[in-house]
């Protein structure tokens, strides 16, 4: 029997200039990461990493796939991202149940999206 999937660990993103990225996610996520090294860069946000990783290329980005960070009011954490710098990518809706979410692209194109669910917990 297969094990079961522990849940989310971990999301990375892959930016440009570490170091300003680095700023510019301390300062929209409130604190300093944990681990800080020119290679990584990490915080632990409620219990789950978010990681950067330096790409001087800063290749393509999928917009596939978009990691939700929870917040209790996504209207104003999306006004404060678009304020520090983020581009409009999803504008906030309610997507029912009383879900809300949004998404926007940090200044290195990757997709940084931001949920209300009333429904969740750990």
């Amino acid at each position: 029997m297969k094990k079961p999937f522990l849940g989310l660990r971990t999301t990375i993103y892959r930016v440009s200039d570490i170091t300003e990225a680095k700023n510019w996610y301390s300062d929209v996520l409130g604190f300093e990461p944990y681990f800080d090294e020119p290679f990584y860069v990490g915080y632990n946000v409620a219990g789950y990493e978010l990681g950067l990783q330096p790409d001087e290329k800063n290749e393509a980005k999928t917009d596939g796939v978009i990691t939700y960070w929870g917040v209790e009011n996504v209207e104003e954490k999306y006004n404060e991202l678009l304020v520090a710098g983020a581009t409009t990518f999803e504008a906030p809706t309610e997507v029912g149940g009383g879900i809300i979410v949004a998404a926007v692209k940090d200044p290195w194109d990757n997709v940084f999206g931001i949920i209300y669910n009333p429904h969740f917990s750990l």
